[in-house]
């Protein structure tokens, strides 16, 4: 897909709870990027899915993307296992693959104007979804280390869950992740790898800003585009 103008895309591929949604985020409040959250696409077909068995099929799915705002990505709902389980099935299925890698490639190289360009995190963002991303991360983390995160989002969540069930989850949806046919989650080689095991949210977030600033920079000054440099931790 052609670039409608010169924007600042960014790409992060991770494992479940490596805690790329959450640097994504300050990255995108950083510089003033519109952030898409990819696997709360397939999280929310895979609730589709268990809804509605019946009528899910490909042009079930092409209706419902083209309709999708990114509000209906933020419910709750989707932080549930069962909805985890169905998404990393779903995401198996190549023909459901091309109908959300269309609406990602349009989010990642068309943002909105208002923004200065687009971070996007998932599983295949950087090895399909943004090729010529300008830069690429690959983050992650121990799988102990992801699983204690995950629980405990579980209980602030109130969800009843116990630290193995998690772990058992996880192990599980990293197999899927890794070793579908399609787009399987992999570090590419033009990615740089953050590993988060023994990182705080913010000694991560200026790890990864000083990477940043370090490529916008020209002649020594920093590239603006849209850019807002604030601190934002």
């Amino acid at each position: 897909m052609k670039k409608k103008r010169e924007i600042l895309s960014i790409a992060i591929d991770s494992p479940a709870a490596a805690g790329a949604g959450t640097q994504a985020k300050l990255i995108a409040k950083e510089y003033n990027l519109f952030y898409l959250d990819t696997g709360k696409i397939y999280r929310l077909i895979g609730s589709y899915y268990l809804k509605s068995k019946k009528k899910f099929n490909c042009n079930y799915i092409k209706k419902k993307i083209s309709n999708l705002k990114i509000d209906d990505l933020n419910s709750r709902k989707l932080l549930s296992d069962k909805v985890a389980v169905a998404a990393s099935e779903i995401a198996k299925k190549y023909k459901i693959r091309q109908i959300v890698k269309n609406f990602q490639k349009n989010c990642a190289y068309n943002p909105p104007d208002k923004f200065a360009g687009s971070v996007l995190d998932g599983r295949d963002i950087t090895s399909v979804i943004m090729k010529k991303a300008t830069i690429k991360f690959y983050i992650t983390a121990n799988i102990n280390v992801r699983a204690k995160r995950r629980f405990l989002e579980y209980k602030k969540l109130k969800k009843k869950i116990t630290y193995n069930q998690v772990l058992k989850s996880i192990k599980n949806r990293d197999y899927l992740d890794r070793n579908r046919k399609y787009s399987p989650l992999k570090k590419t080689k033009d990615s740089i790898l953050i590993n988060t095991s023994k990182l705080s949210k913010k000694a991560c977030f200026f790890k990864i800003k000083r990477i940043i600033d370090k490529n916008l920079k020209i002649d020594g000054n920093l590239q603006r585009l849209k850019l807002r440099s604030k601190s934002t931790i």
